[in-house]
């Protein structure tokens, strides 16, 4: 064996098509391209969402309401989620950390604590937000909502 007769493992390269290299290649002519229209000419590329003319979905799709984009999302944690925590955990305070280190929210949320559930514990819970319930429900046993 030597350089003169190497060639790849069988079935290991395919045959290209090679276009516009005249009418023996079987692709001359038009060049896979069809005939006439913007496709067929070089330098073509469409818009992103064109549709040959035809209304764009963007625009036949109606649109309604309003986005407010000064909206602030909170993530919402009920009272009885805090008193399961507290139980659980043995816990008097709880704070944002205290519920990212246990799962139930993330490091980005703004928690709002939320009036849903009975609270048995006396807490001292700090949210960034807090339901007028869930404060009133706090405070009835004697805890401490505080925003921050």
């Amino acid at each position: 064996m030597d350089l003169s007769n190497l060639k790849p493992a069988k079935g290991s390269t395919k045959s290209k098509k090679r276009i516009g290299r005249g009418q023996g290649s079987g692709h001359g002519g038009t060049s896979t391209r069809g005939h006439k229209g913007a496709k067929s000419r070089s330098g073509y590329s469409s818009k992103p969402g064109f549709e040959g003319g035809q209304m764009p979905l963007h625009r036949r799709v109606p649109k309604f309401g309003f986005k407010n984009i000064n909206r602030v999302e909170y993530h919402g944690i009920n009272i009885d989620v805090l008193q399961k925590l507290a139980d659980e955990k043995k816990l008097t305070a709880i704070d944002v950390d205290t519920l990212v280190e246990n799962g139930l929210a993330s490091k980005k949320d703004l928690v709002k604590i939320l009036g849903r559930g009975e609270l048995k514990a006396k807490l001292e819970v700090k949210a960034h937000a807090f339901s007028k319930s869930a404060i009133a429900a706090i405070e009835a046993q004697g805890g401490v909502a505080t925003k921050i």
